[in-house]
């Protein structure tokens, strides 16, 4: 039996481990803010919902049905038509969305500190709700043209199929739509990011020193935010730019390199940094927890609640407290327990 490289060891490893991980956490993070404000305003908590529920489509659509059956599987099912041509749709939607979600929330922030005391409509939840509808939909918009760019062929030696870039498209359309997506989710959402940061930065840094009278649980508000923002921001940033750099050179300098080849250090580089892509989808809830102490005590109410249920309040505070007492009641009753 031929020894596998060590970086296909590292990756049977790590994508499993990272699925096992992110999951979970992204639900919790989409429960605890759904059910509590964690001391953020309603539009905050909308993107925060919302990026939970990208980052879970990331982790399912590239993560698991694609990574890790593609580790695990002779032949996965996206091998062959139509679901080889669906595939990237599918990805590159859940992709875009989970970016451009980190977009607009700097957007949002930025637009909450310009207006500090006033109340912005764009700031509200009815227009927040649009605003991740639309990028929702868009983002998988962007990915439609990815249909026409792959095919299922077979080898003939080994009598599998193999999902592969289509061979009656021209070179130009395919490399058309490498730089139409780096640009799409990199080059610009950087630009964006850095800016409106900064923005953010000298806006509050200004209001502070102008208005240094303000009361302290006010600045510890705009401080949360703050810092918030610069968690979910620079830490996609940070993660993703691995993956930026090397498939600008794989694909524009390298276009027919043989991506499973690792004595290619170019190919190691390349799958790092896809690695490192894919962690900015399963790291957030601990980013959270890292930074804001509200969502600390909401996450270990829930742990508490999911290991000692019979111990622990209900999560849903706005029932009748009868209803609360009769249902520990009946939890703990060993009698009850049975049914």
């Amino acid at each position: 039996m031929r020894n596998e490289h060590w970086m296909v060891t590292l990756q049977k490893t790590f994508y499993p481990l990272l699925a096992v991980i992110g999951i979970p956490s992204n639900v919790l993070t989409l429960l605890i803010f759904w059910k509590r404000d964690c001391g953020l305003s309603p539009s905050c908590r909308c993107y925060m919902v919302a990026m939970s529920i990208a980052d879970t489509m990331v982790l399912i659509h590239i993560v698991i049905l694609e990574l890790i059956l593609q580790n695990f599987t002779p032949e996965p099912f996206w091998s062959r038509a139509p679901w080889c041509m669906i595939r990237d749709v599918l990805s590159y939607g859940a992709y875009n969305s989970s970016v451009w979600l980190v977009v607009c929330f700097t957007f949002e922030r930025f637009i909450a500190a310009r207006t500090l005391w006033r109340k912005s409509k764009l700031n509200t939840k009815k227009c927040t709700l649009y605003v991740i509808g639309s990028v929702f939909t868009l983002s998988h918009l962007f990915s439609v043209p990815y249909f026409w760019a792959n095919e299922s062929k077979l080898v003939n030696e080994t009598g599998r199929y193999i999902c592969i870039y289509n061979t009656k498209r021209p070179k130009l359309y395919v490399e058309s739509l490498v730089w139409f997506q780096n640009i799409l989710v990199y080059i610009l959402p950087y630009i964006i990011i850095f800016t409106l940061n900064a923005f953010v930065l000298r806006k509050i840094c200004h209001r502070s020193k102008v208005h240094c009278e303000d009361g302290s649980n006010f600045r510890k508000q705009r401080m949360k935010s703050v810092v918030l923002l610069l968690t979910v921001s620079l830490s996609f940033v940070h993660l993703c730019t691995t993956r930026f750099v090397t498939q600008i050179i794989i694909k524009t300098m390298h276009y027919t390199i043989e991506r499973k080849d690792y004595n290619q250090s170019i190919n190691i580089a390349a799958d790092i940094g896809t690695m490192l892509d894919l962690t900015n989808t399963a790291v957030n809830m601990y980013l959270y927890a890292c930074t804001q102490s509200r969502f600390r005590k909401e996450l270990l109410q829930m742990v508490k609640m999911v290991v000692k249920p019979c111990k622990t309040d209900i999560l849903h505070t706005n029932l009748p407290a009868i209803f609360h007492i009769s249902s520990r009641k009946r939890c703990c009753n060993p009698q009850n327990m049975i049914s």
